[in-house]
């Protein structure tokens, strides 16, 4: 597993989300990022979107709670080879979660080479 301390991890995910286009970060309304070590359940997830995609809600206002992309650390690094490969999965798994908050789907995100 790649050594990576929860610090420079976070500093790698901070990086991914600066890389992304602003088109994809434009309505991100009421999102929320956090990084833990793995998921609750144990499985190989690298990440998850937590909350309702844009095409599930009728109406989102005060009081709502935030949604929620999740990337899990230690899986990532257990995924990944070396650190050119963990910045690449990274991205590919922000880019898969915030798809999600859309609306987009697996079958669609894979068809779109996103995930």
């Amino acid at each position: 597993m790649l050594d990576v301390s929860p610090e420079a991890f976070e500093a790698l995910v901070s990086d991914g989300l600066d890389s992304l286009h602003e088109d994809m970060l434009s309505e991100l309304d009421n999102v929320i990022f956090l990084i833990e070590d793995r998921p609750e359940d144990g499985s190989d997830l690298l990440g998850v979107y937590e909350g309702f995609s844009l095409a599930e809600r009728e109406r989102y206002g005060y009081g709502e709670e935030p949604d929620r992309i999740i990337l899990f650390r230690e899986n990532l690094l257990e995924h990944c080879s070396d650190h050119d490969e963990l910045v690449r999965e990274i991205r590919v798994t922000l880019v898969h979660e915030i798809a999600h908050f859309y609306g987009i789907g697996e079958e669609r995100i894979h068809e779109l080479g996103w995930g």
